[in-house]
C-alpha cells in the first residue's frame, strides 16, 4: 500500500513540472486560473478562448523544456470562452 503521504508528494512533482496546456498542438494557455494540489489530485483550470479555439481535439500538458507529459484526444466544440477543469489523480493501481 502507498501512504496518502507519497501520493501527495507525487502529485506535488507533477505540479511542479507542468508550465502550459497546448491545446491542438499549436495554441498554448500558460495562465492557469486555478493551479493546486489538494490531497493527491493536481487540479488545473484554465480559460479556452473561443476566438482563438472552435474545437478542442488535443490538450497537452508540457513542461518548461517543451516535453510533453501528458496527451488527451478529446472532441470539446468551443462556442464560448470556456473554463476548462482538468485533474490528474496520483493513485495507487489495484
Amino acid at each position: 500500500m502507498i501512504t496518502t503521504a507519497l501520493l501527495h508528494d507525487v502529485a506535488e512533482y507533477v505540479d511542479s513540472r507542468v508550465a502550459k496546456v497546448v491545446i491542438n498542438g499549436s495554441y498554448e494557455i500558460t495562465d492557469f486560473q486555478l493551479k493546486q494540489v489538494t490531497e493527491h489530485t493536481l487540479v488545473l483550470n484554465y480559460l479556452i478562448p473561443a476566438a482563438a479555439v472552435s474545437l478542442v481535439t488535443l490538450i497537452e500538458l508540457k513542461d518548461a523544456a517543451d516535453n510533453t507529459l501528458t496527451s488527451n484526444a478529446v472532441n470539446v466544440p468551443i462556442t464560448a470562452d470556456h473554463l476548462m477543469l482538468q485533474t490528474i489523480e496520483a493513485k495507487e493501481a489495484q
